[in-house]
């Protein structure tokens, strides 16, 4: 539990109910599979959840859900965004959902369902303390995290709904980060590199030309190039650029004319794709064509933000660089500032044996409940189960 914060002086025996809570909320949605594409199950659940909740507004577009506590008396508060996705990426041997030894197990625990019980606890919680909020809080559950940024579910959502709140002050993107505060994220590109050859027979290669060896000095110095360090605000973030997929070969006994690397560039906040795709390109030149097939922005450091400086108060952990990409990078190409801080251990993200720790569960919850909740809120009391009537998951 790197980076927890247990010094506010809650009960012990309610912070442990807390955790227990939180891991059986979890388990209950680990138990409902969320594959990219077929999150719509979840979503249901999710939204069957949120609405039991009184005073909150939802919004669904798609498999992706908005909502919001808004004050009572329409009075203004800056508004503060939560996010969370309701997709997982299978591992194909995935253990059976279970609790165990202080944790939860099951595909998605740690990346990032445990993180969208601490946000379902939170709208259960928040509710009956609206009144005195300091904030107008909103939450955005959405599908498709992983893949492509087309396919992403958060920007149709915001699109379509964001104009119902008030403008986003503060996004806190709940992402694994090991209960610490990670800033920005690197900026993601994929790009297909073609390189080309003639075909002829195994036997007689001076009578083609082979597209695989022809790949050789870029491969070289893709393997030989190292790191590139960027320091913002004395934070440390790795500028990389990795071959992931390689195809290739016509057959056993014939010199290939056509050999495709897939190359992932990951560029620091303060770059954008286009840079990075250059870059790549003069390192390719002449030998490969170079087409990017996906490209996501850098999210950017938001270190001065007012807010984000009662945040770091309240949660009191740990800041990092985000050394991956997240959807705070789509709120900043939105002019919204935001962090990742989540109870998801970054080691365990679409891992066979995935899991989350239930006490980071309860950590996660209390920062997060302090912070929303102002200055010198003390950890709430367990609410009523999550839906009336409906069955807790075992």
């Amino acid at each position: 539990m790197t980076g927890a914060r247990r010094d506010d002086g809650a009960p012990a025996d309610l912070a442990e109910a807390w955790a227990d809570r939180l891991a059986d909320d979890t388990l209950a949605l680990v138990r409902i599979r969320s594959e990219i594409g077929d999150e719509g199950p979840l979503c249901d659940r999710v939204q069957a959840r949120l609405a039991a909740v009184p005073a909150l507004r939802v919004w669904r577009h798609g498999n992706s859900l908005l909502a919001d506590l808004p004050p009572p008396g329409g009075a203004s508060r800056p508004v503060v965004l939560l996010l969370g996705h309701l997709d997982t990426v299978p591992t194909f041997r995935d253990t059976p959902p279970r609790r165990e030894g202080g944790r939860v197990y099951g595909c998605g625990a740690s990346d990032m369902k445990g993180s969208l019980a601490v946000m379902l606890a939170l709208a259960r919680t928040l509710s009956s303390a609206r009144g005195a909020l300091p904030y107008h809080v909103a939450w955005a559950f959405y599908e498709r995290e992983e893949g492509p940024l087309r396919d992403n579910g958060l920007s149709p959502l915001l699109d379509t709904f964001l104009g119902e709140l008030p403008p986003v002050t503060f996004g806190v993107a709940l992402e694994p980060t090991d209960l610490r505060i990670h800033l920005g994220c690197v900026g993601s590109l994929h790009a297909s590199i073609t390189f080309r050859g003639r075909k002829a027979h195994a036997a007689r290669p001076w009578q083609g030309e082979n597209a695989i060896t022809k790949a050789g000095r870029v491969l070289a110095l893709l393997e030989g190039r190292p790191p590139t360090d960027v320091r913002i605000g004395g934070l440390l973030y790795r500028e990389v650029m990795t071959v992931t997929a390689a195809e290739g070969g016509a057959g056993r006994n014939v010199v290939p004319d056509r050999f495709l690397l897939n190359v992932n560039v990951r560029f620091a906040p303060g770059r954008t794709a286009a840079e990075a795709e250059a870059e790549l390109r003069g390192l390719v030149g002449a030998d490969g064509e170079v087409e990017v097939t996906d490209a996501a922005p850098a999210g950017p450091v938001c270190v001065s933000n007012s807010i984000f400086k009662h945040f770091q108060s309240a949660v009191g952990a740990e800041i990092e660089a985000k050394q991956a990409w997240t959807d705070v990078a789509q709120l900043g190409a939105r002019g919204i500032d935001a962090v990742n801080y989540g109870p998801g251990a970054t080691s365990q993200a679409h891992q066979v044996g995935e899991h989350v720790d239930a006490a980071a569960l309860a950590v996660a919850f209390q920062s997060l409940w302090g912070f929303l909740a102002g200055a010198g809120a003390g950890l709430p009391g367990l609410p009523a189960p999550p839906v009336a009537g409906e069955p807790e998951e075992r």
